[in-house]
């Protein structure tokens, strides 16, 4: 009687049996710096391209510095571009902000995520901001490589600031409105 059974046993278990289903794409989902603080809140301003300020769930407005990057002045080429990228992508939106330090002008310096993707990493990409390489050691490595490869295939590809055929990195241009201001003194 077993031998009856098991056959028919055998048949009713692989006609239930579903097709193997191949695994769902993952996503590379950033992560905020291990150690890092971390603040949460809905973006109010963007004050230029890497710049934002977040209110809180207890209404505090925090004004964040992106990490890793430096993007145009408002008054440099393609400023107010990367001011309206970096709205597109989170304005009025509730992002994370991961961060471990506080800059000389008290704000923190942070990783934006929105929905697990990396916002400061987004405006490389686009081509509205450079891979800040001066604070390039505050990075984990594999931010830094990201950021490093995103500038490179930005310029590549000419996207953004990088169609200009001289572009200013902001810290020189800085520099330079500096030295004016103090030649005209």
């Amino acid at each position: 009687m077993i031998w009856l059974v098991l056959p028919v046993l055998t048949f009713l278990i692989s006609c239930n049996r579903r097709p193997a289903q191949p695994e769902p794409p993952r996503l590379n989902q950033s992560k905020p710096p291990a150690g890092a603080e971390k603040l949460t809140g809905r973006v109010v301003a963007i004050g230029d391209g890497d710049t934002i300020t977040i209110l809180d769930s207890a209404n505090t407005q925090h004004r964040i510095r992106l990490a890793g990057i430096d993007a145009p002045e408002l008054s440099q080429t393609f400023g107010e571009q990367s001011k309206l990228s970096l709205s597109g992508l989170i304005f009025g939106k509730d992002v994370s902000v991961g961060y471990q330090k506080i800059d000389q002008y008290g704000r923190p310096v942070g990783k934006i995520l929105l929905d697990g993707k990396d916002i400061n990493l987004e405006q490389i990409k686009a081509g509205m901001a450079w891979h800040y390489k001066e604070y390039q050691r505050e990075q984990g490595s594999e931010d830094r490589d990201a950021y490093a490869m995103a500038e490179d295939e930005a310029r590549i590809a000419r996207r953004g600031l990088w169609r200009d055929p001289n572009p200013v990195e902001p810290s020189e241009f800085r520099k330079e409105a500096k030295r004016e201001r103090q030649g005209a003194r």
